[in-house]
């Protein structure tokens, strides 16, 4: 298992999957539905059914019960993309074998080094095998290590007839690092009862909440004169952009929260005396305090505009919601979970998710979706790491989610 692991993630490390947030067409970039094609072709080989590729990139697959007794239909998930945060071309990783706990060179011509003072969770993995960049890249096993494992995890089943097992379907999707990848999401063809994203972090990660989202942008209008004769004339549009941050409480920012803290994040500013603009994500796992944000931004621009009137405009767009309420009356799926990562050697670590993940939208969609560990750390930069144990367990989890659901009493 450990070698088929490992040679599918460095395959598809290889090929450069980034989305792009400027792109309006699904995938937002081409390289993504080439990932695809060769995935298809790969599901075809191991020996998956009912295949489909749509026009948009959507990859799907199945693999047919092979028992009478009637059994829910699952899913599992991953995506094809990138995040676009940090390069993702050409690619090449290499594996540090038993990691001695000390300081790992990725660069020495750029004198870049994954350390455990800066990243003191590589501790956690001293003698085991860890897959590293090269110090120029991410690594992108946010998610095509989640892609590896779901591949493998079905190749092991089909090769395992004496596995008893209902329906199982997978999916690849666009576009999730841009916050897409479920927007065109074929709930009815995938078919499933429920689903698992395999897209979590670090080993043992069971996730079924995460973040209330929207976006906010707040535009700003001055009047510009020259600054000789301003007195009582000029109306400086980046002093307003700085006043209205400013009244937003600091300690309330990503560097001061965690856990189930939310956050207003200022993510862009630009602006001259003329026009300003500011642009915001607003995060928090609790409804109420979430709807209280929002209100928030808007009392702060209409006192603005108070003082000069028409100087803001206030635009918050609602992004995706906390999917707990809708896992929550199926938290059997949950336990199910929780029972195979025992059965696989791993501590389930049920948290939050400070973040947001297709399983929240697939889950308003009708398919309940909690996300689980593809064993990554450090996504989207150039310290992303992946010990290549955490690989194997979360594919044992996979296999052993399969036999729990046909262990069930009432299956």
């Amino acid at each position: 298992m450990r070698t088929k692991l490992v040679d599918r993630f460095f395959r598809y490390a290889a090929i450069d999957t980034q989305s792009d947030p400027a792109k309006k067409e699904c995938p937002s970039t081409p390289s993504q539905m080439e990932f695809s094609r060769l995935l298809k072709q790969e599901l075809e080989e191991i020996g998956l059914s009912n295949i489909s590729l749509d026009n948009n990139g959507y990859l799907m697959a199945e693999l047919p019960a092979n028992t009478p007794k009637p059994l829910p239909s699952i899913g599992f998930i991953a995506h094809v993309d990138t995040s676009p945060d940090f390069s993702g071309k050409n690619v090449s990783p290499s594996i540090i074998k038993n990691y001695n706990g000390k300081s790992i060179t990725l660069n020495q011509e750029k004198g870049i080094v994954l350390s455990p003072a800066d990243f003191p969770e590589l501790l956690n993995y001293t003698g085991e095998d860890l897959i590293v960049t090269n110090g120029t890249t991410l690594l992108g096993a946010d998610d095509k290590a989640g892609i590896a494992e779901i591949v493998t995890a079905m190749e092991y089943l089909i090769n395992h007839p004496e596995i008893k097992h209902g329906r199982v379907a997978v999916a690849f999707t666009p576009d999730e690092e841009i916050g897409r990848g479920a927007m065109l999401f074929d709930v009815k063809r995938f078919a499933c009862d429920w689903a698992y994203t395999i897209d979590g972090g670090e080993e043992g990660e069971l996730e079924y909440e995460n973040f209330n989202a929207a976006e906010a942008s707040a535009s700003f209008k001055g009047r510009n004169v020259h600054p000789g004769t301003a007195k009582n004339k000029m109306i400086n549009a980046l002093h307003l952009a700085m006043d209205f941050d400013h009244q937003l409480p600091e300690a309330e920012r990503p560097s001061a929260t965690e856990k189930y803290e939310g956050f207003f994040h200022l993510t862009a500013m630009s602006g001259t005396v003329e026009e300003a603009s500011l642009h915001y994500i607003i995060r928090d796992h609790n409804a109420a305090n979430f709807a209280d944000r929002k209100t928030l931004l808007e009392k702060i621009a209409a006192e603005m505009n108070n003082r000069y009137p028409g100087c803001v405009a206030l635009t918050i767009t609602d992004q995706y919601r906390n999917m707990k309420e809708q896992i929550e009356p199926v938290m059997h799926i949950v336990e199910l979970a929780k029972k195979a990562m025992l059965k696989s050697g791993v501590t389930p670590v049920i948290q939050p998710i400070r973040g947001g993940t297709d399983g929240a939208t697939l889950s308003y969609m009708g398919l309940p979706c909690p996300n689980i560990f593809a064993g990554g750390l450090n996504f989207h930069g150039k310290f992303e790491y992946l010990p290549i144990p955490s690989m194997e367990k979360a594919c044992r989890v996979i296999i052993n989610i399969v036999k729990e659901v046909a262990a069930q009493p009432n299956a």
